[in-house]
């Protein structure tokens, strides 16, 4: 969520202006920042409604989406510095093989967030409505 525009919720660290987003983008771009991952921190909306709340969004659901639509699309990255990013990287840093196997991606796919269908029991997202472009299908 911290390369994407339009995204809001209250995390730590926060949400940024549109110039810490481009530089984000830029650290992808360049290699500055070599790899994405999500904390997934799934908090209930009981817990959210809270004053304060706790920090964090689940972002397990929307990740590949948002990436995507934020990076791909755009032209900022291809699909394989993608992968890399998601998957081979976070994978050589923890010093693991990353997982085998092909999963189906349909890079295309236009779908809206609508966090009632996700499969967390968690429903705090930056892009309930949004729709994003590209999905991995289950």
């Amino acid at each position: 969520h911290y390369f994407t525009d339009g995204a809001a919720g209250v995390m730590n660290p926060p949400l940024a202006s549109p110039d810490d987003v481009a530089a984000v983008r830029q650290g992808l771009i360049d290699g500055t920042i070599d790899a994405i991952v999500t904390d997934h921190a799934p908090h209930t909306e009981r817990e959210k409604a809270q004053e304060p709340c706790p920090n964090g969004v689940i972002g397990l659901e929307t990740a590949f989406g948002a990436a995507l639509t934020a990076l791909v699309h755009p032209g900022l990255i291809p699909l394989d510095k993608l992968r890399a990013l998601m998957r081979d990287n976070p994978a050589r840093i923890l010093g693991i093989a990353p997982p085998e196997g092909e999963f189906s991606v349909d890079t295309e796919r236009l779908w809206t967030v609508d966090p009632d269908r996700f499969r967390s029991k968690a429903r705090n997202t930056p892009f309930a409505g949004l729709t994003l472009r590209g999905q991995i299908i289950l």
